[in-house]
């Protein structure tokens, strides 16, 4: 069941990778093999999960996790900003902080809302990469 998605979503919770797997499964009948399906399956699990260093785990209350997500679709293809790299950056500071400290960030009361969601993004892809690695 895990070794056809991406590794970041096969160290994730079984709900994790059936999103994923359903999502892009859809996707593919609609849009082909490609990396538009695969854009959607992501947006799929965004909605109800958030990055947290090297896997997906279930958000609090789903929905979108950055303004992009929130624009949907044809608005973001047409607008398109940056991403928060699957960081809820729609949760609470107190959220955010906890991620942070649970990712390995010092001290992240000190940081701003949006500082905070830069640096669990960083975090993220240093322990996606140590886990490539292994």
């Amino acid at each position: 069941m895990r070794d056809d998605v991406p590794s970041t979503v096969a160290r994730s919770d079984d709900k994790a990778v059936r999103t994923y797997k359903k999502t892009l499964e859809s996707a593919e009948e609609t849009y082909g093999d490609g990396e538009r399906a695969h854009r959607t399956a992501y947006a799929s699990l965004k909605h109800t999960h958030e990055k947290v260093g090297d896997h997906w785990e279930p958000k609090e209350r789903p929905g979108p996790s950055d303004p992009q997500a929130e624009l949907g679709t044809p608005a973001s293809r047409e607008r398109g900003r940056p991403t928060a790299g699957g960081v809820n950056a729609n949760a609470s500071k107190a959220h955010l902080e906890d991620v942070a400290r649970r990712v390995g960030i010092e001290d992240p009361q000190d940081l701003e809302k949006d500082d905070l969601v830069q640096a669990i993004e960083k975090a993220n892809a240093r322990a996606t990469a140590r886990a490539r690695k292994r």
